[in-house]
């Protein structure tokens, strides 16, 4: 059992472009370097969810052209700015897990890593506290830890873990990972009581993923052992980009959960959102008597049920309902908040059509 958690490392990982939250969020500055929530940053709130935990200190993966923001958010929470692995290009979770784990083991360590995605909110951090520390418990005796949300509704925008015979009072077998369903399947899910939301956090030591993802996906391990033999280790960690780049592109799930005897499910029960979406970031984010988000110089005339920010300039909205607006220096979104899954199809268009707004932002304070 785990009873000191120096003995875990937090891994977050931070490679997301957070496109579904343009034009907010870009490539060059996407949504975890945001004060999308309250006036930290996602990146920061992340790391301040740990205080209470006793953990070592957080190590970040993100892509090599964040690094002076990662760097930033590290050293403002009190941590050393060079604990980051920077990679050339995303590979999605499996690598990304996989070069921190091989990282955190390289003086003969073996820590648990709990591994968090850095864009999440959670609401409850003392429910979160208390799943993570069994979690930890799980790990410690090998067991492949994932996190599953308590659904409260019948969401048809995220994966689902089937669950299945309990390990104990607090945890259960992982059954199956199923995709994201339709809403009639989704309604069926939440009802049967078996299912719950696929969150994307982890609880493993180290040796036992890298044990796994060896016996389920060998080339994503040869890879990464080959890419951090290669890597330069100035100012961080920087992954070689051609080896990189060779590794096969998967999640945890695909790789290794989904393969695995020794998965583990602790249902988790404490306001958690990804905020993925425009839509996302209204239903938790502070509303009027008309249940309208307003940020920035704005002026609202009969409207209700609208998220509206503004980022520089005046904005007005009159006799909207549902409705999403947000204004940046250099582009306007306007759209609705049952169609705010279209974002990322105007951010693909306008890649295709080769505009720089798609990636960068001009004048936009964060």
């Amino acid at each position: 059992m785990v009873t000191e958690y120096q003995h875990v490392v937090p891994v977050l990982m931070s490679g997301g472009s957070g496109t579904r939250l343009w034009p907010a969020s870009r490539s060059d500055r996407p949504k975890q370097f945001l004060p999308l929530v309250d006036d930290r940053t996602m990146v920061r709130a992340t790391i301040d969810r740990l205080d209470g935990l006793d953990t070592a200190p957080p190590l970040i993966v993100a892509n090599a052209t964040h690094a002076d923001l990662v760097r930033a958010e590290l050293e403002g929470a009190g941590y050393d700015g060079d604990r980051m692995i920077l990679e050339p290009v995303g590979r999605n979770t499996a690598p990304a897990a996989a070069v921190a784990a091989l990282e955190l083991t390289r003086n003969g360590d073996d820590p648990l890593m709990l591994l968090l995605p850095a864009d999440h909110v959670i609401e409850d951090e003392a429910a979160f506290h208390g799943a993570t520390r069994h979690a930890c418990q799980l790990a410690a005796d090998g067991r492949l830890v994932t996190f599953g949300i308590v659904p409260d509704r019948p969401e048809t925008g995220y994966g689902y873990i089937r669950t299945g015979a309990p390990i104990d009072d607090a945890a259960l077998i992982v059954a199956e990972f199923v995709e994201k369903p339709n809403a009639a399947t989704a309604a069926s899910y939440v009802t049967s009581g078996n299912y719950l939301w696929n969150s994307g956090m982890f609880v493993f030591r180290c040796s036992d993923y890298l044990e796994a993802l060896g016996e389920f996906a060998p080339q994503i391990k040869e890879g990464c052992e080959m890419t951090l033999d290669q890597s330069k280790r100035s100012g961080g960690v920087y992954l070689d980009s051609e080896l990189f780049a060779a590794t096969p592109s998967d999640s945890i799930d695909y790789a290794v959960m989904e393969h695995t005897t020794a998965g583990a499910v602790v249902p988790l029960n404490a306001g958690w959102n990804d905020v993925g979406s425009w839509t996302a970031l209204h239903a938790i984010a502070a509303r009027d008597e008309a249940g309208n988000v307003v940020i920035g110089d704005v002026t609202v005339i009969e409207s209700s049920g609208s998220y509206i920010r503004a980022d520089g300039r005046l904005v007005t909205v009159a006799g909207l309902e549902n409705a999403v607006v947000i204004d940046t220096p250099d582009a306007l979104l306007v759209t609705t908040l049952n169609r705010a899954q279209l974002v990322k199809d105007v951010v693909d268009k306008l890649q295709e059509e080769g505009r720089d707004e798609a990636i960068r932002s001009t004048g936009l304070e964060a």
